[in-house]
């Protein structure tokens, strides 16, 4: 029997290995690149990633993770484990802790090396967690190139996904090659793995390498290498036939040339196995239940044979080419191999093996103080014992759950369900209520993203409670608060309703402030959200009073937020404002998300007021605050747009682009990348670039409708973009209609009218200079404007829309000398003086108005706005006051001929042509005359055909 050995040269794959190879050079290069190798099993790809390894380990860092057969009891973060465990190897602790600074302790579940005792969960979060990844990757990456590899990815948890995603949308530089392996036959569409590898790939964040079967030529030059002989034409066609191109099969088909071939690829693949002696076959057959890498010594002990025979086994296991050894541990040579070993076993010996090993994991588990909650319950589980894999699956799911791991932690917690009805008396077993262990679940689903998921388990639990006329009612209050924040999540209405119905319970039948108070609060929040201020401030001070006798800074510091916003709202300043800063004086002394949420809603009511320079330190300062945490990159985000809106509107274009630059564009479902979003299109419309913005706007509206009408702000900022995109396609009675409409709902006018009413000028003036009529939308517009209240309206930007909606020269002068006043909107400075400038040709006044008109493109050029260019420079050519400076080519015509050479292009009349240009006919004609003596030539069309050949 021939045995196949990686010492043969490597067949068919050189235009794989150079794709890898250029994407290694990429990396090297500081660009992160990602590559998922894909294919059938036995097509190569762990000998195709040994070649390329081997190859790039001279001058790079080669970090292995390998995801494990578990079933659906897979490990939370399995192989990034293993990963960052080797990377802060190769750097040393002490390097690590410092290259991760804060987030070391977050780190710290993943990497326990990092630092003495357990971690402590409560002093981190997932935010932190996810940007130490990234920050030890980073920091490993300056010192040398890294190469991050994950092996058989449809084998791994949902949380080693989410990481992966997260790092492929956030890493933005730096040398870090990612390769991925991915056994294609074993993705079902739909699953978590499917997803992953779609959403990745349409956002061109991996590059898929998909191999190939080999061909006729490739498979004999594989076989003569394993053979060390010439294959005839009729062994070749046999091997085709049944071994299909898969470089796998082909070696095991080689390896049973010499007599007749197996019924199936099952009979096959034991051929070896059943060669064997009585030892090996037992050895395998006990190794074919471990998942991963088994150790000698825990081989050795479930195998039961005296130490020389075991050895001749596995010596005979190693020859046959099942077995391979690594170091002190043993794996198949294939995992095809491992399968159809354990897929022969009866089901007895199946349940007596998984049995043997959860036994000597637990024994194991005793003496190290610790166990692998997961391999655990995957072993139980498969030993048909089902009390100890539900109290494994529970202790797994709590594993995971600390660890951030929340995808996992979900699955776990279901298959705890699963197995909670065939164990009797289950609470006792699992030491939890099924009611309990449900709301658990729904929480740790909500945690990973799965808002749906949860919201059918909080509705189960709630049933549960419902026919049990002895229910909790802790757990059912928290039930009810809890599928509020499922409904929410999911922009579904009767959210407050079910906050109100649980706080309802706590009043009548516990005696748990804490919990009143957080209640209250998410009232409050959801009255602010739904522009009803005057209730959200009356029941913030409920939850204030509440959290201050019960010593709550967290619900303190959130209480005098949400009351802040809303007494701002209501033009209430000065009591706004003292409570904004007892909410930062006492989010110091709670945790970093009170401090968050503070800068992120004191920043934005300061941008909302118009007084931009200081949202943008209040937010700055809370970035900063933000990086120290260890969350800059993702509760942080929320905070950079709120740095990015002020440094817009003030037309700091450049500053804007380069903060957007290192923000991932994230995931619709996630509220905190809507917003980023919403801002990412009002740039883009700024700077001209319609397609990407209405790419994007489709992409995500969807989600952004089901938000907006929930939460009025994120209804403002969708009309904010409606009509940016409708500005910078030049369509400016749609972007006035948009704006009309939003003056006539009835609801509560938030302060994010302020600055559209205020920008609504410009609107108005391109609609009116078109010849369209404007009086209904000045007059919504007046409306609405007086509606805000009077503390908020500040003279300077009063002056500047009156003017816009009923233009002077005097009163457009007084707009200019208010949009140089300091926060005014830098847009202000560029539409006062094109608007004096329409209003100074009127009157005859040319060369003013072309001073005023160039002031007005300069002021669109520093500024960056695109439309308001196209703008300026659309009325400079129709109203002839930019035409001072004669064209700089061979045609020797002069601005205006050429606009007028444009038109004759067109097929346009004389007369047409003074209509487009605001001149007579007489003068197109003299134009035209002009333009056919300089061209020499003696018609309109051949004007045109030179005109267009330059």
């Amino acid at each position: 029997m021939t045995v196949p050995t990686d010492s043969t040269a490597m067949v068919g794959r050189d235009a794989d290995l150079d794709e890898l190879r250029r994407a290694f050079e990429r990396a090297a290069g500081g660009e992160p690149s990602a590559v998922l190798v894909e294919g059938e099993a036995g097509i190569g790809k762990t000998r195709l990633l040994r070649e390329f390894l081997t190859e790039v380990a001279v001058g790079a860092d080669v970090h292995v993770g390998r995801c494990l057969d578990l079933g659906t009891a897979r490990s939370a973060y399995g192989p990034l484990i293993s990963i960052l465990r080797s990377i802060v190897e190769r750097l040393g602790v002490a390097d690590a802790r410092a290259a991760v600074g804060v987030g070391a302790e977050a780190l710290r579940m993943l990497v326990p090396e990092l630092g003495d005792g357990a971690a402590q969960r409560e002093l981190t979060s997932p935010d932190a967690l996810r940007g130490a990844v990234i920050t030890l990757i980073e920091a490993a990456a300056e010192r040398a190139p890294q190469v991050l590899v994950v092996e058989d990815v449809h084998w791994t948890d949902d949380s080693t996904l989410g990481m992966l995603s997260f790092l492929l949308r956030t890493l933005q530089s730096g040398r870090v090659l990612m390769v991925i392996t991915c056994r294609s036959d074993d993705v079902r569409r739909g699953d978590a793995v499917s997803r992953f590898i779609a959403e990745t790939t349409r956002a061109r964040l991996i590059e898929r390498l998909p191999l190939q079967r080999l061909d006729e030529a490739a498979t004999r030059l594989l076989v003569e290498q394993l053979s060390g002989g010439a294959l005839t034409e009729a062994a070749l066609e046999r091997l085709m036939e049944r071994a299909e191109g898969v470089p796998f099969f082909i070696e095991e088909v080689a390896c049973c040339a010499a007599g007749p071939l197996p019924d199936s690829l099952r009979d096959m693949l034991l051929v070896r196995f059943d060669q064997l002696d009585d030892d090996a076959r037992h050895v395998v057959r006990v190794a074919s239940g471990a998942e991963g890498m088994l150790s000698h010594t825990l081989l050795a002990e479930l195998a039961g044979l005296p130490d020389e025979r075991f050895d001749d086994a596995i010596r005979g296991a190693v020859r046959g080419g099942i077995l391979s050894v690594d170091d002190d541990q043993y794996t198949f040579r294939h995992a095809l191999l491992r399968e159809a070993v354990h897929d022969d076993l009866l089901p007895g010996e199946r349940a007596r093996l998984h049995r043997g090993y959860a036994e000597a994991l637990e024994k194991r588990a005793a003496s190290l103080d610790r166990c692998d909650r997961s391999s655990l319950a995957h072993h139980w589980r498969l030993a048909q014992v089902p009390d100890r894999a539900l109290v494994a699956s529970v202790a797994a799911m709590h594993e995971a759950k600390n660890r951030f791991a929340f995808a996992t932690a979900a699955r776990f917690g279901e298959l705890a369900l699963e197995l909670w009805e065939q164990v009797p008396d289950a609470e006792s077993t699992a030491g939890l209520s099924q009611v309990h262990l449900m709301r658990q679940i729904g929480s740790i689903l909500r945690n990973a993203g799965e808002a749906e998921r949860a919201l059918s388990v909080a509705e189960r639990a709630l049933d549960l409670i419902d026919a049990d006329p002895h229910a909790d009612p802790a757990e059912h209050a928290r039930l009810l608060r809890d599928k509020a924040q499922f409904r929410s999540n999911l922009g579904l209405p009767g959210s407050t309703e079910l906050y109100v119905q649980a706080l309802e319970i706590v009043d009548a039948a516990l005696d748990d402030d804490r919990l009143r108070a957080t209640l209250l609060n998410q009232i409050a929040g959801k009255h602010m959200l739904a522009s009803m201020p005057r209730e959200a401030i009356i029941t913030a001070t409920q939850a204030l009073e509440i959290a201050q006798r019960v010593g709550d800074p967290y619900e303190i510091s959130v209480a005098h937020n949400l009351r802040g916003t809303c007494r701002a709202y209501l033009g209430q300043l000065d009591a706004a404002f003292a409570d904004y800063r007892e909410a930062a004086r006492v989010a110091s002394l709670s945790n970093g998300g009170a401090e968050l949420r503070y800068g992120v809603n004191y920043s934005d009511i300061l941008s909302l007021l118009g007084r931009h320079h200081e949202a943008f330190e209040v937010a700055e300062a809370g970035v900063a605050r933000a990086r120290e945490l260890g969350v800059e990159r993702a509760t942080g985000t929320l905070m950079v747009q709120n740095v990015v809106e002020p440094l817009l509107t003030l037309g700091d274009i450049d500053a804007v682009t380069a903060r957007l630059a290192v923000v991932p564009i994230g995931r619709p479902q996630v509220l905190n990348d809507q917003y980023v979003v919403l801002t990412r299109i009002r740039v883009l419309a700024w700077q001209g670039k319609v397609d990407e913005a209405e790419r994007l706007r489709e992409e995500w509206m969807p989600t952004l409708h089901r938000t907006g009408e929930l939460e009025r702000q994120a209804w403002y900022r969708i009309i904010e973009n409606d009509i940016a995109l409708a500005v910078a396609r030049g369509q400016w009675p749609d972007a006035l209609d948009c704006l009309v409409a939003m003056t006539r709902d009835d609801g509560f006018v938030l302060l994010h009218a302020y600055r559209l009413l205020l920008e609504s000028g410009w609107l108005v003036a391109e609609v009116r200079a078109s010849g369209q009529s404007t009086e209904v939308a000045v007059t919504a517009i007046r409306r609405l404007w007086s509606e805000l209240p009077a503390a908020v309206r500040a003279d300077g930007w009063a002056s500047m829309l009156d003017a816009m909606l009923d233009p002077s020269t005097d009163a457009l002068r007084a707009a200019i000398d208010a949009s140089e006043q300091y926060d005014v909107p830098a847009i202000m400075r560029g539409v006062t003086r094109l608007e004096l400038a329409r209003l100074l040709v009127r009157a005859g006044e040319r060369g003013e108005a072309q001073a005023v008109l160039a002031d007005a493109t300069a002021v669109a050029h520093e500024i960056g706005h695109v439309p308001l260019q196209k703008s300026i420079a659309a009325f400079g050519r129709a109203s002839g006051v930019a035409a001072a400076d004669r064209a700089a080519d061979d045609l020797e015509l002069t601005v205006r001929e050429r606009q007028v050479l444009e038109l004759v292009a067109e097929g346009l009349s004389n007369r047409q042509i003074g209509e487009r240009l605001f001149i007579s006919a007489k003068t197109a004609s003299v134009h035209v005359s002009a333009i056919l003596r300089k061209l020499g030539v003696a018609t309109r069309t051949e004007a045109a055909l030179v005109g267009a050949r330059h």
